[in-house]
């Protein structure tokens, strides 16, 4: 096995295998914390011996390519090429996927995008941000599933909550959380001036049915009404959107894609529990740094990201500090590079 002892595949395998073990006993989920992290370690360690074997496969075929090739077949060659830097890059791919074994990190991403103060202007900087996820996950294999949206008085949107589906879609999105910050010269300005605007990204991981988040019944309150479509218009004839609101947190979801009443309080209370998760460990985090948390507004002074389009081009991670000028590639879903490295600090 070529890459097996790069990645140390042998103990990833005995792993997996002592873990399948452990949940063959019917006392496996007694202790629930300990139980949900074995199982996102087997399906972590599982998707790189997945990759590796797929890897390794490629690499043998290429191998095998190259010694029957002729060196006056050129054709053939720049085929082998081709391959080879294909395999590069899905060696850089694993290598990177190694980073990513948090406890979520295996599971489908939620998202969510609000527009900031500024009206239109933000509005539209909400839907450039949205078209960007959807871009970065149509080419890299992942599907969308938009649960709520809610379109802007003239242009854009006022918020959208989706899903990304896939094999470590929280893993590489969860460094998106925070506020992204806009600035160019405004479409909707007939003086042309350059006009700052902001929106706040939401990650959360999808949560797996096995994983108990207590919810009291007592402490949400659930609101139905008819969904809406651009304009306000209805779109559906029976009053099937859900708005659930956690009191104790004054957090609120709302989920109005799904077909039915049911589907969509069901998705909403899926979603409602990533977000009290996320908010539980947040609190942890800041107990064992020994210090307070600090919610950062929507607005200036707290901006994760820039985009800047004037008076020069350059999109800047104040977190990682990435810098690229490929504003128009990034807004286009190019943003692989971007993420790995905020992985990688």
């Amino acid at each position: 096995m070529i890459l097996g002892g790069l990645f140390d595949l042998d103990s990833k395998i005995k792993r997996v295998e002592e873990i399948n073990n452990l949940m063959l006993d019917s006392s496996f989920w007694d202790d629930r914390a300990s139980s949900e992290k074995l199982v996102s370690e087997l399906k972590h360690d599982k998707n790189i011996i997945d990759n590796i074997n797929n890897l390794e496969s490629k690499i043998n075929s290429n191998i095998d390519m190259l010694n029957d090739v002729k060196d006056s077949d050129t054709e053939m060659l720049l085929l082998i090429e081709d391959e080879y830097h294909d395999i590069n890059k899905l060696i850089d791919k694993a290598t990177l996927d190694t980073y990513l074994s948090g406890e979520y990190d295996n599971s489908n991403a939620i998202m969510e995008i609000h527009a900031g103060a500024g009206g239109t202007e933000s509005c539209d900087w909400a839907l450039m941000l949205y078209r960007m996820y959807t871009r970065y996950a149509s080419c890299n294999g992942y599907t969308i599933t938009e649960l709520d949206k809610q379109d802007g008085e003239e242009a854009g949107i006022k918020s959208v909550l989706f899903q990304v589906n896939g094999p470590l879609a929280y893993g590489y999105l969860k460094h998106e959380k925070g506020v992204h910050r806009l600035v160019r010269i405004s479409p909707f300005d007939a003086n042309k001036r350059r006009h700052t605007s902001f929106a706040a990204v939401d990650v959360m991981p999808e949560i797996d049915d096995n994983i108990d988040v207590e919810i009291n019944d007592n402490d949400i309150r659930v609101d139905i009404y008819r969904s809406s479509g651009p304009g306000g218009q209805g779109v559906n004839t029976t009053d099937s959107a859900v708005r659930i609101t956690h009191i104790p947190t004054g957090i609120v979801v709302t989920c109005q894609n799904e077909r039915s009443q049911i589907r969509n309080k069901e998705k909403a209370l899926e979603v409602l529990k990533g977000k009290l998760l996320l908010l539980e460990k947040e609190k942890q985090d800041e107990k064992i740094n020994g210090i307070k948390g600090e919610q950062l507004s929507n607005g200036w002074g707290s901006a994760k990201r820039s985009y800047v389009l004037c008076p020069y081009t350059l999109v800047k991670d104040n977190n990682s500090g990435y810098e690229s000028s490929n504003v128009s590639g990034i807004l286009n879903g190019e943003i692989e590079e971007m993420l790995e490295f905020g992985i990688k600090e």
